[in-house]
Parts: structure tokens; sequence; C-alpha cells
């Protein structure tokens, strides 16, 4: 006996098998002014080629190294997912990367996005990528190309993951860590914005032996649903970084605080035989971890090595430019605090002085 096909006479088609090619032409029709308005000088944002063009010298480099970073989002995702808050996870992906670039002393030049879902939802996507260009404009990248991928069986209905990457630019005399990062150097810690987009396997733990719901009220933030504030997206620190390393020269080395936390993001930019010693009640913590360690019950040590605590990115510099660098920082926009210096150590590579203010 002969199988009929899904479409009659006219034969099996993409759509039958769970790939609609109208709604991925309908989703690059929208995001196309989301691209354009990404545009800087080196990249022109247009989008539909087999590849995006970035031209260097455009850009006014004289003798450039290209720094490339990638990462993703993790299981916030699954929040946004789960709550239907699609804008500003693409601004958490953006930020993963080009947080990462910044501290090798790199301006972010462009950015790649790589969107997958079992079926492709334009509202959803569209939300995605406008995330995504508001991320690349906050780092002064251009979005220059993606790819989206409807792979039906592969996702769960709803679902979907992402992907980015990112490449910077630097002189080939300004990369960062300098090579004279030394014992008494200063540690400046720049603010978080909250819990970034690490550590959401524990967060969502917590919630499920809570009992809460995305749609309480957060514990932490009366303003706000649960779900609302902890899809706070990651902060973006390149322009401040970049103004502060224009504008002064104490800035030794760089080092952002995303999983593992600052025990294990800070020796990637220490010297050998030295140790960085942290003064953790200068950290001003923001009152979700204080939630998040008293709901849980979890650990001092344990939220340091899981969450950024309060301190997305920290900051190298000579004990004599200090000052300066943080007044260029906080007349960028940063708040920035004291919270450490180097020393010399051979055994522990971050050394802990009083407590975190955890604090419900």
């Amino acid at each position: 006996m002969s199988q009929s096909t899904p479409s009659g006479t006219n034969g099996l088609t993409y759509a039958d098998a769970g790939v609609d090619i109208d709604a991925g032409n309908e989703l690059v029709n929208r995001i196309k002014p989301l691209v354009k308005a990404t545009s800087r000088p080196g990249a022109d944002s247009d989008i539909g080629g087999f590849g995006g063009l970035f031209d260097l010298k455009g850009a006014g480099f004289k003798d450039p190294v290209l720094v490339a970073a990638n990462d993703g989002v993790g299981t916030k995702l699954k929040i946004a997912i789960e709550t239907g808050q699609h804008r500003t996870v693409g601004i958490d992906l953006v930020a993963m990367c080009v947080n990462d670039l910044v501290v090798q002393g790199a301006e972010p030049l462009f950015f790649l996005d790589y969107f997958a879902t079992g079926a492709l939802d334009v509202e959803t996507a569209t939300d995605v990528v406008a995330g995504i260009a508001d991320g690349c404009k906050q780092a002064g990248a251009a979005l220059i190309g993606g790819e989206t991928a409807e792979m039906p069986g592969m996702y769960g209905e709803g679902d979907y993951d992402l992907a980015g990457f990112s490449v910077g630019g630097v002189e080939r005399g300004e990369i960062l860590p300098r090579k004279d990062v030394e014992t008494g150097d200063v540690l400046l810690g720049l603010a978080s914005s909250g819990v970034h987009s690490n550590g959401f396997s524990m967060v969502r733990k917590i919630i499920e032996l809570s009992g809460l719901t995305w749609s309480d009220t957060a514990p932490f933030d009366a303003g706000k649903t649960l779900g609302e504030a902890l899809m706070e997206p990651t902060r973006i620190y390149v322009k401040p970084l970049l103004a502060a390393l224009k504008s002064t020269s104490g800035i030794k080395a760089l080092a952002h605080i995303t999983g593992g936390g600052l025990p294990e993001n800070l020796p990637r930019v220490l010297p050998d035989n030295s140790s960085a010693r942290i003064d953790l009640s200068q950290i001003s913590v923001p009152p979700v971890f204080s939630w998040l360690a008293s709901a849980g019950g979890v650990a001092e040590s344990e939220m340091l090595r899981t969450f950024n605590c309060g301190i997305g990115m920290v900051v190298v510099v000579a004990p004599n430019e200090a000052d300066a660098v943080t007044a260029a920082l906080e007349a960028a926009g940063e708040t920035v605090a004291r919270i450490g210096q180097i020393e010399a150590s051979g055994d522990t590579p971050v050394l802990f002085d009083n407590t975190l203010s955890l604090t419900t």
C-alpha cells in the first residue's frame, strides 16, 4: 500500500518536516533595521550575504591584533522561556563576549549570533535579536551577521539556545594584561548589575526549593516579580573601561568575574608567586545574593565560587594611579570600590579578609 504525502499531489515540503522557510524570511525582514542601528566605522551592518565584512583600516587601526571570544547565556534562558521575557537575554549574550574582549584591552568590533530552536517563533526571535542589537550598541560593536537554525526534534516546544561570537581589536603595544603587574598594585571592583549570566543552575534549584513561582513578588525587590528581577541583564563594561584606558595610564590588567567568581577568575591575571588579597567588607552585595544565600542555605565560600557577589569586573591599577582611574570610571557611570591589593605569596592565589555582608 502506498503512503500519501502530507501535501497531497505536490509531495512533501520542508514545512511538512517542521521547517518554515517563510518564517525565517519574515525574521530577516524584521531584524534588518535592528542590525542597521548597530553600524559603526568599519562595518555598514547590512545582512543577507554569506559572510559579514569588517574594514580594520576604516575603523582607524594602525597595527591591530585581533581578539576573539565566544559564549552563551546558560540556563538563564530557561527563565526567559518559562516567563516569556526574551528581550534582555540578547544583552546577556553580547555582554558575556565583549566583556571578555575588553579585559585584553580590545575594542569590540563586530558580533555574530547563533539562534537555534525546534520551531521558529518570529516574535520570540525578534525580541532576542532586539536585545542582541541593544547589547551591541552598548558595546560599540556592529552586528554583522548570524545564523538562525530551525531543527525539529532537537528542542522541546518553545525552547531555544543562543551562542555569540565577537571579535575585537587592540593596538599591538596596548594588549592587557601588562607585564608590569606586581606586588602592591591596587584592586578596584566594578559593581555588577546582579547575578549576570552565571550560576543560574543553582538559582533555579534555590527557586525550586523555595516553592516560589516566577510571577511571585521577588523577596529581594518588592517592585518586581521574581522572574523580572532575575532577568536583569549582565552589565556591559566596555565603554567606561575603554574611556579609562584612554584617559589614564594606570590600568595594568582586568578580570571579568564570571563562573567561578573571584577565586577562579582573578588568578588569570596575577603574576607568578603572588596573590590577590580581597577585603570582602568593601563589597556592596546586591540583595539578590543575600536572598539566594539565605533561601538556599549556601555558605559564603560557595557563594564566592559560584556568583560574582556584586563585583562584575576587577581592575588592577598602579597604586599612584588608583584615584585617577577611579575618578575616570565613576565619571563614565561605574560604581567603584577599592577591594584589595596584590601581595607576595606562593600558596593561595586569592585570599579573603572579613566576610560578605549577606544580610536580608
